[in-house]
């Protein structure tokens, strides 16, 4: 009996063939959201006084003022409402130590792309920080506020939006 091989083309279609009809029946896993597609909002558990602030293409936040007792634990949420992408209109929020610069720091956080513009090099300077974030994203910090009373500036370090007023304020009393 002679035993014809078929072509590689061939036998891989068949291949593929027969592997189809087996997996008939069976579900197909779920296929993952399309890239750039916001996910839906994660439940956030507070660890501290739950505060949303939002952020948009004019760059802006919804809050510039917020009031807390000298060690209270705040959580902070940053949602960007915005529609341009991260690229061009990331927002973050950082909240600066006493006595920081916010012009000095932000000056040295334009040359910090590849950190999502946080400059390594000042970890010390903040007291709390989200990541950066594009459209319809959302990050949360937890942090205990200052124990000493005062005015702490916080602020997005993505490069123009704190020189057009992308700032406010945490006063601890």
């Amino acid at each position: 009996m002679t035993v014809r091989r078929l072509p590689t083309n061939l036998r891989t279609l068949s291949l593929v063939a027969s592997l189809a009809a087996a997996a008939c029946g069976q579900p197909e896993p779920a296929a993952p959201p399309p890239a750039g597609t916001p996910s839906a909002p994660q439940a956030v558990v507070h660890d501290g006084r739950a505060i949303e602030i939002s952020a948009n293409d004019l760059m802006k936040f919804d809050m510039v003022e917020i009031r807390a007792k000298a060690g209270e634990r705040l959580s902070v949420t940053l949602v960007n409402k915005g529609t341009m992408p991260k690229l061009s209109m990331g927002h973050n929020w950082v909240l600066l130590a006493s006595g920081v610069n916010a012009d000095t720091f932000v000056a040295l956080a334009g040359e910090a792309p590849t950190t999502d513009y946080v400059p390594a090099a000042r970890q010390a300077d903040m007291l709390a920080a989200t990541k950066l974030l594009g459209p319809a994203e959302r990050d949360t910090v937890t942090f205990s506020a200052p124990a000493t009373a005062g005015q702490y500036t916080f602020l997005c370090s993505f490069p123009g939006h704190y020189q057009v007023g992308m700032k406010g304020v945490l006063i601890v009393e």
